[in-house]
């Protein structure tokens, strides 16, 4: 069931995401060679917890951290670790929640560590170009699938894979929320967009192919061929004059 919210609840959403931006710029700032991705947690967590807000993905269906962050071909859902290491050359996503005053803020940004090679900087820009472009279409009278379309139509054309077996998703008093928001499918296609909806749009974009891998862990996703992967998300009010996005990449990018 899709949840219509109201100008007061889009700015409660708002405001989380804000934080969700204003976290992912904090750990941005520690992300160098030689830390732990469970040191980039835990700097997540206690800044999460200092602005009155609780890391909604800690302990979510037995998630055990406060974060995501996924390494390299890593897709999403990798989960902080002491034995993980960050290198020279790396590109590291982050995917974070917060809950405060009952609502849930939801973003992801990938980073790259120092210099990284030129074709995995391509994937990035790419990537984060087809976020732009869905969240382009995300006002009310278009539907689900122009989003996905648009997404798809630009990352392979440059012969990028889109991950199938997981999308984005409605954002509210629940971190998941309907409907879905695939990065594949036809325009003109799927649930008309409503006045009042709030979506996260978060292209998960491979270098090689789409397939992917679940790792024993329950949670982690990569790619099957071991290549690269980007993931980037926005959380999107819906408008009739068009999209209202809630999270702040200029935060993180300052």
């Amino acid at each position: 069931m899709v949840y219509l919210k109201t100008d007061e609840e889009i700015e409660l959403l708002r405001e989380n995401n804000i934080l969700v931006s204003q976290t992912l710029a904090e750990v941005g700032r520690h992300i160098k060679p030689g830390v732990t991705t469970k040191y980039l947690d835990s700097i997540a967590e206690d800044f999460i917890r200092s602005h009155g807000a609780i890391p909604s993905c800690l302990g979510y269906e037995g998630y055990p951290a406060a974060t995501c962050i996924s390494v390299n071909e890593q897709v999403v859902h990798g989960i902080p670790s002491d034995k993980v290491v960050i290198k020279e050359g790396d590109i590291v996503s982050v995917d974070l929640c917060t809950f405060m005053k009952g609502f849930n803020g939801d973003s992801a940004y990938t980073f790259a560590v120092g210099e990284i090679a030129p074709e995995v900087k391509k994937l990035l820009d790419v990537t984060k170009e087809a976020l732009y472009k869905g969240t382009a279409q995300a006002k009310a009278g278009n539907r689900v699938g122009d989003i996905s379309a648009a997404v798809q139509d630009y990352v392979q054309s440059f012969g990028y894979g889109v991950v199938r077996e997981l999308e984005g998703h409605g954002l509210g008093r629940k971190m998941h929320e309907d409907p879905g928001v695939p990065n594949y499918g036809h325009r003109g296609r799927g649930r008309l967009l409503e006045e009042g909806m709030v979506i996260c749009i978060e292209p998960m974009i491979t270098m090689g192919s789409h397939s992917i891998v679940f790792e024993r862990d329950g949670w982690t996703v990569r790619t099957r061929d071991r290549k690269p992967a980007a993931h980037f998300e926005f959380a999107v009010a819906v408008r009739k004059s068009g999209p209202d996005v809630l999270t702040d990449f200029s935060i993180i990018e300052q």
